[in-house]
Parts: C-alpha cells; sequence; structure tokens
C-alpha cells in the first residue's frame, strides 16, 4: 500500500479486471485559468448555450465557454508520459499514432484505438466543462501583431500589416469538473490524480497554451457514476448570491464552498452508494499524495507498480492476448 489515508483493500482493485466491476473513483475539480487561456476550435472560443442554473428562477440561457474533454485529458496523459519516460519505464510509445506499445500505463488507463489494428477503452473518464460565469464576462478580445526580428513592424522603410484579433478566456475563470476512474488500482489512483495535480498548461497548441490551477474539491468513491459537469456548474452558479456572482473575477473562497457545499445534494440525487472525502480528510489525502508523488524513490515505486499491472492486463487482455489466441486456433 502507498496511501494510509484509506482502506485500500476496500477501495481499490488488486489488479487490473476484465470486466467492469463497479467500483467507481471520482475528482472533483475546479479548472480556474491563472492566464490568458485559449479553448478553440476552428479560430473561435468553443461557447455552449445552456441554463444558467438549475433553479426554476435561474433558468435564463446563456453561453457559456466550454473546456471540451479533449483539451483536458490530452495534457493530462502528457504528463503522465512525460514521468514514465523520465524514469526509463517506458521507451517505445508513440502518443496518437499506431506505435502506441498497447500495454504501458497510459495506454491501458486511458485508452487508445489504432483503426483496424484494435483498441483499448478508456478507464479515465472526462467530459466537457462548461465556465460558470458567462462568455460575456469571461473572455477578453485582444489585437496582435507579427513584428520583424528588432521588435518594430517595419524595416526598409515599409511597414508590415499582419494584424489579428484572438478571444482569449480571462484569467480566473472557473470550470468544474469530474474525472472518473473505473475500477482503479492503487497505483493507478494515483497516477492518474498526480497527473491532474502536476499540469500546468491546457488550450490551444503548445506556444499559446494558458495556465490552469487544478484545485480538488472533493473525491468520492462509489459504486456507480455521479453527476455531470454541467450539473455540477448549475448547482454551483444557483447557490452562488447574486452579490457573489456580480464579483469580477468571482472569488475562490466562495466558488470553492459552494461546489462543496452541492455535492452531497447531487450524490443523494444519483442514488449510488458512495463515500465522499472533502474538508480535513481530502486534505491529509492531498498531503500524502504530494508527499509520495515529489519523492523521486516513492514515485518511482509506484510508476513501476502502475506498468507491471498495465503489462499483466495486457498480456492476459489486451490486443496481442487475442491476437495469439487467435493464432493458436
Amino acid at each position: 500500500m502507498f496511501l494510509q489515508h484509506i482502506p485500500a483493500s476496500d477501495i481499490f482493485q488488486t489488479d487490473i479486471p476484465k470486466l467492469p466491476m463497479g467500483k467507481y473513483a471520482h475528482i472533483v475539480l475546479l479548472r480556474e485559468t491563472n492566464s490568458f487561456a485559449l479553448f478553440q476550435t476552428d479560430g473561435e472560443l468553443n461557447l455552449g448555450r445552456v441554463s444558467l442554473g438549475r433553479k426554476s428562477e435561474n433558468q435564463r440561457p446563456a453561453s457559456r465557454i466550454v473546456l471540451f474533454k479533449r483539451k483536458q485529458s490530452t495534457p493530462e496523459r502528457l504528463t503522465g508520459r512525460e514521468l514514465l519516460r523520465r524514469y526509463g519505464i517506458v521507451t517505445a510509445c508513440e502518443y496518437n499514432s499506431s506505435d502506441f506499445c498497447k500495454k504501458c500505463p497510459d495506454c491501458i488507463y486511458y485508452g487508445f484505438a489504432i483503426g483496424d489494428k484494435g483498441s483499448e477503452r478508456s478507464k479515465v473518464l472526462v467530459d466537457s466543462a462548461f465556465s460558470i460565469t458567462g462568455y460575456d464576462t469571461s473572455h477578453q478580445q485582444f489585437t496582435f501583431n507579427a513584428p520583424y526580428e528588432n521588435g518594430t513592424m517595419s524595416e526598409g522603410g515599409k511597414m508590415k500589416t499582419s494584424l489579428g484579433e484572438q478571444d482569449y478566456v480571462l484569467p480566473q475563470v472557473y470550470f468544474p469538473a469530474v474525472v472518473t476512474i473505473k475500477d482503479p488500482t492503487e497505483a493507478e489512483f494515483i497516477y492518474v490524480l498526480n497527473n491532474i495535480l502536476r499540469t500546468r498548461r491546457y488550450g490551444a497548441q503548445n506556444t499559446r497554451t494558458g495556465t490552469v490551477q487544478n484545485l480538488v474539491a472533493a473525491i468520492v468513491f462509489a459504486d456507480g457514476e455521479i453527476f455531470s459537469n454541467l450539473q455540477l456548474c448549475q448547482a454551483t452558479y444557483d447557490i452562488l448570491t447574486p452579490e457573489q456572482r456580480a464579483k469580477s473575477p468571482l472569488l475562490r473562497e466562495d466558488v470553492q464552498n459552494a461546489v462543496t457545499t452541492v455535492i452531497p445534494s447531487l450524490l443523494q440525487e444519483d442514488g449510488v452508494v458512495f463515500r465522499l472525502l472533502t474538508g480535513d480528510t481530502l486534505e491529509a489525502l492531498l498531503q500524502e499524495t504530494l508527499q509520495l508523488t515529489s519523492d523521486e524513490s516513492r514515485l518511482r515505486a509506484v510508476l513501476t507498480q502502475a506498468n507491471a499491472e498495465t503489462l499483466r492486463y495486457a498480456e492476459s487482455f489486451g490486443i496481442e492476448s487475442k491476437v495469439a489466441k487467435s493464432t493458436k486456433k
């Protein structure tokens, strides 16, 4: 066991199962922009028109900025892959290509699809997240230019005219989100949580990604799926007072308190058996995880354990095992 604050034998699988076994770990987050981020498709910010809240008095539709699922999971996957390479655990696995190794923690936990060569269903579920505040108060448009090397727009007596405009998400915009891990082992849970805590940059293109801080509001161990990102966002909006909503930006403490307050009632609506970690219990678990993942020898042990588990899974149930069985026939 790596973690002492939760009973691993009760919460986690001892090995990655072939079939779903009804154990879920849900990490409830607030994703807070810490700079001017760019969450876009085809040159425009991604927007969704939805009701502001769930209560009848808050049913007015409005446009919210959307952080699509791949814009959340991809940076976190890449964080994990960096660590696997750094410690020499994975050396030959090429992301988003036909050269996925099909057996490392990234491949088995987050899944892959290689055309007719097979696929692995993701065990880490992420969905699109919505900004609590509306588009009107969550974005700003900037004009940009492309100067010459001397830092000016003129060279040889000629003025350059390359100007453009870009819509950015403002700092301190909050996106409530839930990351779900199906049937996690202890090493898998730590691997995914560490990826979330370490990842700092999200958005379009490496040169333009914005800094984002992931604040863990709660961890829920349950026997099924729980509320959606949109439900969490709308319930949080409902519980914020008009005075709190009027502040620009929203105060982090107000948002955190609102999210923590609505989680129990949303879980009751879901009708699942759950164990909710918040407050001091959650903080103790997060501190224990950070101590573990900031110690090189202990982190290496977690990654090694995770890799051993995914290798066993791949050999027993993965693509190559299916090919070997069909060859024998």
